[in-house]
């Protein structure tokens, strides 16, 4: 009978391990699924379950590769993942070893237009300072669309009924999959090189962001910011923004809003020309009435302006000059004659002999009193300069020598330290009756 070997659990577990990690068919595994029981650890790692309507498996990705990550990961999201399978020991459990990761599907294109958008925002294509105004009323309407869509028989349809005035030019082209791009591109220059339109609508009629993803083209956007002319979006989505809504000069959320932004409404032009034209008729009739009653006035003015009467107020006025001037003519001939009346009678009554004396009189009397101050003046010099040479003979060096002191010259200077002079110069000592020139032998201080 045959010896039955036993294999350890370990054993086994290793063996399940070489197995598994060294297959090649899952060492390099592309999966797509759905994440469950998503845990995000403190260090980075994540772990989770990635599954399908039928199966799952548990997975984990470190903190290395989550790092890379350019999206939050979150419960529910469908992703695709690539990695390998990996077999713990201690528990006997494998698992999915996530090196890689993106969402799937809408996912992917969602990262790719919030990616674009923060460029496009951070070279300021957003900024209001470049958005242009819309013409108020438009000559020439461009509209760049599908010919055959609802899009382009709604912007036409409103066009018609809000402002007939205008014409409407447009430049069919692909709204969607291969060669939208290009194709709307393209007619937007081409629109802007002819010059022919005062205003651009762009858009079609909705869609999912497959169907609309053309004009989140950077070829497209760029388009937008460098025409002239100005771009109203019109992509007939209520709620999401594509990148040609952000840079256009203004969006709609339907193309058949989009003609009513780049079109005044022929009803209220008619209200406002109707109110401008009864403003200007009541502007007319209050101007008409204000100019009759200054032609009223004018007419009043011209008749007191008339020559005649003219002619009779300057001579009215010349007849009362005439009589000012004679009545001040008497006025000044008599004040005149009772001027010189009373000059002859005051000359009849001049007595030049008692006017010389009294002079004399009055000169002596200032004569006198010249003295008296010209006295007094010289006692208080004679006074002010004998109490200066008081002062001054106090001053007096020659005072100090009659009490028995000397002073002593060097250089001309007096000296009043031993430090002013040095061994074996000449000193000079003043006394009251001379002077002594002597010799430096010794310096002692005191």
């Amino acid at each position: 009978m045959e010896e039955k070997k036993y294999l350890t659990v370990t054993a086994l577990t290793k063996y399940l391990k070489h197995v598994l990690e060294s297959d090649p068919h899952l060492s390099k595994i592309y999966l797509r699924g759905e994440v469950s029981n998503l845990t995000k650890h403190s260090r980075g790692h994540y772990y989770f379950s990635l599954k399908d309507e039928n199966a799952q498996i548990r997975a984990v990705m470190f903190a290395s590769q989550t790092r890379k990550l350019n999206f939050s990961l979150k419960e529910g999201d469908k992703v695709l993942v690539f990695g390998s399978i990996n077999v713990y020991e201690p528990s006997g459990s494998y698992s999915l070893l996530v090196y890689e990761m993106e969402p799937d599907g809408i996912g992917a294109l969602y990262l790719a237009y919030e990616k674009l958008k923060k460029e496009l925002a951070e070279k300021g294509y957003f900024k209001a300072e470049h958005k242009k105004a819309i013409p108020k009323y438009p000559n020439t309407i461009g509209v760049i669309t599908s010919p055959t869509g609802a899009a382009i028989r709604d912007i036409i349809n409103t066009i018609k009924r809000r402002y007939p005035l205008t014409k409407v030019i447009l430049y069919p082209t692909l709204v969607q999959g291969e060669g939208a791009k290009k194709s709307i591109s393209d007619n937007i220059i081409k629109a802007n090189s002819q010059g022919l339109v005062d205003v651009l609508i762009v858009g079609r009629g909705g869609g999912s962001i497959e169907d609309l993803w053309a004009f989140n083209e950077i070829e497209v956007v760029e388009a937008i910011f460098n025409s002239n002319i100005p771009i109203i979006s019109a992509i007939g989505h209520e709620t999401d923004f594509t990148l040609s809504d952000f840079v256009s000069d203004l969006r709609a959320p339907t193309p058949t809003a989009g003609a009513e932004l780049a079109t005044p409404d022929i009803n209220i032009l008619k209200r406002e020309i109707k109110q401008t034209a009864e403003t200007i008729k009541s502007w007319f009739s209050q101007e008409i009435r204000q100019r009759e009653v200054l032609l009223v006035h004018l007419e009043e003015r011209l008749s007191l302006l008339h020559p005649l009467k003219k002619i009779a107020e300057i001579k009215r006025h010349y007849e009362k000059l005439k009589a000012d001037l004679k009545r001040n003519y008497q006025w000044q001939l008599l004040t005149k004659k009772q001027s010189y009346q009373l000059l002859n009678n005051a000359y009849q009554k001049f007595d030049l002999k008692t006017i010389v004396n009294l002079k004399k009189e009055v000169l002596i009397t200032k004569e006198e009193q010249l003295k008296v101050n010209l006295n007094r003046l010289l006692t208080t010099k004679q006074q002010t300069l004998a109490l200066k040479l008081n002062s001054l003979e106090y001053l007096n060096p020659l005072k100090l020598l009659k009490g028995g002191y000397s002073i002593t010259i060097h250089n001309d200077k007096r000296i009043t330290s031993i430090d002013e002079v040095e061994l074996n110069e000449e000193i000079t000592t003043y006394f009251k009756d001379g002077k002594l020139t002597t010799k430096v032998k010794k310096k002692e201080r005191l």
